[in-house]
């Protein structure tokens, strides 16, 4: 195993934003077809061109080899004082080597030193890298949440509400009586 390399992503360095926006665009497109993905890219959008503003005000860290970012952390401390990890890939090549732990452990290091008092993340269903990512850390679960899209609402009015009242088929007029 290499040492990785992790640093807080540099909102002034044009090559991190760049490699952010690329890494960003894989993550997201190994989540289309698995279990929750749609749902998590729904709750999640794509931060996109707005990386250079997030690296300069939300906890993101990157794992590099060299000059070039394989992986990256999105880590926010809520006013709760919990750490969330928003988002987490780790490139499949430089997968086993390390970065993700390590970007966990900067990421959680530097919210401790902010006050952070715990930490939470989220792994969808059969996604075993960031479970065991989590798990090596120490992270258990606690709340499983479950998730079911449910068909469009049809309006189904009962057979009687498409007949006119008794005594008044063929247009007989409605109110009192005429005079």
């Amino acid at each position: 195993m290499i040492d990785p390399n992790v640093r807080p992503a540099d909102h002034h360095d044009a090559d991190d934003v760049a490699q952010l926006e690329l890494l960003e665009s894989e993550a997201r497109a190994s989540l289309v077809g698995q279990r929750g993905g749609e749902r998590w890219l729904i709750e999640h959008p794509e931060i996109g061109e707005q990386w250079v503003d997030r690296c300069g005000t939300d906890d993101v860290w990157v794992g590099h080899m060299g000059d070039v970012v394989v992986g990256y952390m999105v880590a926010l401390l809520g006013l709760d004082s919990i750490i969330r990890v928003d988002q987490v890939w780790v490139t499949p090549e430089a997968r086993e080597l390390g970065f993700g732990d390590a970007l966990l452990a900067a990421a959680i290091a530097g919210a401790r030193e902010r006050g952070a008092v715990a930490v939470e993340g989220q792994a969808l269903p059969g996604d075993r890298h960031t479970k065991n990512l989590y798990e090596r850390a120490g992270i258990v679960a606690r709340l499983i949440t479950t998730y079911k899209p449910l068909p469009p609402a049809t309006i189904r009015l009962p057979a009687a509400a498409h007949e006119p009242p008794a005594g008044r088929r063929g247009g007989g007029r409605v109110g009192g009586e005429a005079g």
